[in-house]
């Protein structure tokens, strides 16, 4: 004999195949949850309760199957965060048969009138958040969560705000799909706060989240700091949507850079431009050059530009060094990335930066920073290094945790002009 595990949804019995309800019927052991079990509470059969799935999946296994028609209900698709996975752990998967039902997901989906197989899924259903912190950081287009008590709607709402992600979302929330009492809620980016403020007893216990994200809408620039910027607020790589100079780090390159107004200043290798738009809306009297390789990150760059209205950031297109030669003299260069030049870059520099200048450059890795040391060294220029070990606060269930950013290394340099006098006077 096969175990027979069978999905059902909220509307019990009633939303079964003809060929579902006649395997149930003919079952002599009846296995499920509490409210599977009720939708069937004058079958014949025996009773198993599930509510440890794996020590009660244990009283299955001690059935004699060769005399017993074992059915398992189960909430949908068993095989889609289901119980599924336990039961081909636990038996021969050939002892195994599945009868899927429609899943919460589908439901959702097909509520929203969205189309859905682009969709990532994940389920935070007793488990951790972070794969789901990382969907939230690829910035993938829709993501459906399946959720519970503790990481309820509103857990998950406060979740993605902390994080300050680039890419905004709405919050779709379905609940009691296909049953009594089927709702759905909708929060816009902007409106998440409201959702926020609920909890775990404002939603239903069995509920959906749907996330799709949104596209950017204007910003109200009177209600912008003066600096540090939200990374949220910036116009990011679709596919990539945390890769941008985060806000911590952004405030601790324009201290370092020590700005002044009326400067020329070079941003090498600008991303997406965040730090060349924080140094525009401070200097607005100087003049941002943003040097990208990648068109995608140019064309960022002048859409950020336009975002905050600042009219003094010129994206340049091109690769470092080349793209420099021809740009006026700088009095501060900032290098958030060099594309593995990094000593032809400086040597550029050395040419075209005024005497008294400084240069900020940004590492993430130990070689590329050893690299522009040596140089400095080799050089005789002054430098000092400030290592950035930062984490923000994430909120987990009821709890609080710092998640890490990415350490980061910022070196300051300038030339040692003791030195530079000295080697003109023994020429």
């Amino acid at each position: 004999m096969t175990i027979a595990v069978v999905g059902i949804g909220l509307d019990g019995e009633k939303g079964l195949t003809p060929a579902a309800r006649e395997i149930i019927g003919q079952a002599t052991v009846l296995a499920g949850g509490k409210r599977h079990l009720s939708y069937f509470a004058r079958h014949p059969a025996r009773k198993i309760y599930l509510a440890n799935l794996q020590t009660d999946i244990d009283k299955i296994a001690r059935l004699d199957l060769t005399r017993q028609s074992v059915v398992i209900l189960a909430s949908g698709d068993p095989l889609f965060f289901g119980l599924g996975r336990l039961l081909l752990e636990r038996f021969n998967r050939d002892r195994v048969r599945f009868f899927p039902h429609l899943s919460a997901v589908q439901l959702a989906f097909s509520r929203l009138k969205i189309p859905w197989q682009d969709a990532k899924f994940i389920s935070v259903h007793g488990r951790s958040t972070d794969e789901l912190i990382e969907l939230l950081n690829r910035g993938n287009d829709k993501i459906a969560v399946l959720t519970d008590r503790q990481n309820n709607p509103a857990a998950i709402a406060r979740l993605y705000l902390s994080l300050e992600l680039p890419a905004k979302y709405s919050f779709h929330i379905c609940e009691n799909l296909d049953g009594v009492g089927e709702k759905l809620s909708y929060y816009p980016s902007h409106e998440l706060h409201l959702l926020c403020d609920l909890d775990s007893n404002d939603f239903a216990d069995l509920n959906v989240a749907i996330l799709l994200r949104e596209t950017k809408d204007d910003l109200d620039l009177t209600s912008l700091p003066i600096m540090g910027i939200s990374d949220r607020d910036f116009l990011s790589f679709s596919d990539r949507p945390s890769l941008i100079t985060k806000k911590e780090v952004r405030l601790a390159i324009l201290g370092e850079l020590s700005l002044q107004p009326k400067q020329t200043v070079w941003d090498i290798g600008a991303g997406t431009g965040s730090v060349s738009v924080e140094i525009a809306r401070l200097c607005p009297s100087s003049q941002v050059y943003a040097v990208e390789k990648t068109s995608m990150g140019s064309t960022l760059i002048t859409q950020n530009s336009r975002r905050f209205q600042v009219n003094n950031v010129t994206s340049v297109n091109g690769k470092a060094p080349e793209a420099l030669l021809n740009l006026p003299n700088a009095d501060r260069i900032f290098i958030g990335g060099s594309g593995g030049n990094m000593v032809e870059i400086l040597n550029v520099c050395t040419d075209k930066l005024a005497v008294t200048g400084r240069i900020v450059m940004a590492f993430a890795t130990i070689e590329h920073q050893y690299e522009a040391i040596n140089w400095l060294k080799s050089n005789c220029w002054q430098y000092r290094l400030l290592q950035l070990q930062i984490s923000r606060s994430t909120p987990i269930q009821h709890l609080t945790r710092f998640t890490p950013l990415n350490p980061v290394t910022l070196v300051t340099a300038a030339r040692n002009l003791v030195k530079s006098k000295a080697l003109v006077n023994s020429d």
